[in-house]
């Protein structure tokens, strides 16, 4: 997490300097240097995963009040008073990680941590902050008020895992008969009104021929997600042979989607585990038998989840990095 703080005083600025020791981040008080708050929040809003204002909560509230989106994609936000008796998460509580740092400052300089979403206030589980701990994207923020009402009204909350999650169960929650029947559900594929929990665990292999497009693979990965009735949002990384490392196509589809991609040689694609789909064709071009599997399950350094899909001259597979949920959803 990538952390901004910002004082107004002599005192606010010692104790986020003091902060800052445990909980690294960059330092400003507010009027030197020419920084003014407004320059400051704008900057630090799209920079940053959280703000941190030593001060008070009104002042921090105007700042960030124009600049405020999406609970999805808005920073963490707190706020901390000069005497360091209070840390105030103000803004993403949950999906933002304001609330876990709030508690982690209080931690640091003895403060209040004053937590304020009704699932904590109430001690009840929350939905969405467990997402955040499980490395997983939440597909409709929406319905995360659907599955806390319920909890918060009493009435049971029915949940679907592709994965085994250990753990103690929290109170009030129970698997559901039929993935009909879930109220929320972490998998890869996400089908009915469920409120979707999708685990970034996800390395797509690619194969292609010379000069391919970036629109020609973006059409084939539709067409892979289709297949699979499959969530993009689930990969994280890309994986190809170091012949195509110089592809402009695949250069451009992986940065539109944010993927690092990696490359490998034959000879280490060759040493990949496990059982992959042969083509004598690839073999004789590129040295070994299977790029986009060997790929995937080279790079993810777990199982190949999905098996080689070709379309257009483009072959996907898509391989899972480890996974192991659990059922807490606060950090200790």
């Amino acid at each position: 997490m990538t952390r901004a703080y910002l004082a107004f005083t002599e005192t606010g600025l010692a104790l986020a300097k003091c902060l800052a020791g445990s909980l690294p981040g960059s330092v400003t008080r507010c009027g030197q240097n020419d920084i003014s708050l407004a320059e400051w929040t704008s900057v630090q809003f799209v920079q940053s995963d959280a703000l941190i204002f030593v001060g008070a909560v009104g002042i921090a509230v105007r700042a960030i009040a124009p600049h405020c989106k999406s609970k999805t994609t808005d920073p963490a936000v707190v706020v901390v008073d000069e005497c360091g008796r209070f840390a105030v998460p103000i803004l993403s509580g949950h999906l933002g990680g304001a609330n876990d740092l709030a508690r982690a400052i209080a931690a640091v300089c003895g403060a209040v941590p004053v937590l304020t979403t009704a699932t904590d206030a109430h001690g009840i589980f929350a939905v969405d902050e467990w997402a955040k701990h499980q490395n997983c994207m939440v597909l409709e923020p929406e319905r995360i008020k659907l599955v806390s009402g319920k909890l918060l009204a009493g009435q049971p909350v029915y949940y679907q895992a592709d994965f085994p999650v250990t753990g103690t169960v929290p109170a009030g929650l129970f698997p559901a008969d039929t993935p009909e029947k879930a109220d929320f559900a972490l998998t890869l594929c996400p089908t009915g009104q469920a409120l979707h929990l999708v685990p970034r665990i996800g390395v797509l292999g690619i194969g292609c021929k010379r000069c391919t497009s970036a629109d020609t693979l973006e059409a084939a990965f539709a067409a892979f997600c289709a297949r699979h009735g499959f969530a993009a949002q689930a990969v994280t990384a890309a994986a190809s042979i170091d012949l195509k490392q110089n592809e402009p196509g695949l250069l451009a589809f992986c940065l539109t989607h944010g993927w690092p991609v990696r490359f490998y040689s034959a000879a280490q694609l060759r040493s990949a585990p496990g059982q992959f789909t042969p083509s004598s064709f690839v073999q004789s071009v590129t040295g070994v038998d299977n790029v986009c599997e060997r790929a995937a399950v080279l790079d993810a350094g777990g199982n190949l989840f999905y098996p080689k899909f070709a379309c257009n001259g483009v072959t996907f597979a898509l391989a899972c990095r480890p996974f192991a949920p659990d059922w807490r959803w606060q950090n200790a």
